[in-house]
């Protein structure tokens, strides 16, 4: 494996706002500022991938009552529909009634938010939140 080479810059910035950003950083257990700070860069270029529609990769989880007639198999039917991108999944008994399922979507992100919305509007679900990432080239 290549090693990167590291850059240097410096950067201006309020007293108050750098005390406040190092408490966070300090709370968060990061070792230094850079560390935090490459996160945070990570962070807005995952954000502008997203919105560029480039092939992402996002994890959905929803919350649903499967005491709701026909609610599991709607969600399957719709994976088995979408099984091209939906790559994986995880199903867990909450309690007696509620259930969660954890998906993997990937695909253009238009797409991916298409699938997320219409499992997430599925009735008996719950709640559902699709979390956005990347795949991890360029980072």
């Amino acid at each position: 494996m290549k090693k990167e080479g590291l850059s240097r810059f410096g950067v201006s910035i309020p007293r108050q706002l750098l005390d406040r950003f190092d408490s966070v950083i300090e709370a968060k257990g990061y070792s230094n500022r850079s560390e935090a700070i490459r996160d945070l860069i990570r962070s807005y270029l995952v954000e502008e991938e997203w919105k560029a529609e480039g092939d992402v990769v996002g994890s959905l989880t929803l919350i649903y009552d499967h005491d709701v007639r026909g609610v599991s198999d709607k969600l399957t039917e719709m994976q088995h529909h979408h099984h091209g991108k939906i790559i994986s999944s995880m199903h867990v008994h909450l309690d007696e009634h509620n259930c969660m399922e954890v998906l993997v979507i990937t695909g253009r992100a238009g797409e991916v938010k298409g699938i997320a919305d219409s499992l997430i509007a599925s009735r008996g679900v719950k709640h559902g939140r699709l979390v956005t990432t990347t795949k991890g080239k360029g980072l």
